[in-house]
């Protein structure tokens, strides 16, 4: 699996934000995916002050076999199938099970995180909400 890998360094000076999968984020791809022809990916995320709803606030899920987040600033609330509301804030990771139902509810105008997904080209597909949702729709 690893054979094929190459080295990957991405310099914070040489750093490019980009559009990505939701308008209110600006993205940096920290070169990963293309490191590991695409089974994973790894980039910054960082709200870009933009004010608006998107389908990540509704309940989805992501096709993914991996997922980690690490809040680099700011803070954001998740609601998660079975768990309830989640807060991460600066300093804190997570590792989102595969599969698992979730909606963003508020984030912070500074939020920033790192993540990283397996494999890079994860779908995220918009889903019934449990029945057991705490927060209001």
């Amino acid at each position: 699996m690893t054979d094929n890998w190459e080295f990957s360094l991405n310099k914070a000076v040489d750093a490019v934000w980009k559009d990505g999968l939701r308008e209110i984020f600006e993205y940096r791809d920290l070169g990963i995916e293309d490191a590991t022809k695409g089974d994973y990916v790894a980039h910054i995320v960082k709200a870009n002050g933009k004010e608006m709803a998107d389908e990540v606030q509704h309940w989805h899920v992501h096709d993914c076999e991996f997922q980690f987040v690490m809040v680099l600033n700011g803070w954001a609330e998740f609601e998660y199938e079975g768990l309830g509301v989640k807060r991460i804030e600066k300093g804190d990771s997570l590792n989102q099970r595969p599969g698992i139902k979730h909606r963003e509810i508020a984030c912070s105008k500074d939020f920033e995180v790192l993540e990283i997904v397996a494999p890079a080209n994860f779908k995220t597909r918009i889903v019934d909400g449990p029945e057991t949702a705490e927060a209001a729709e």
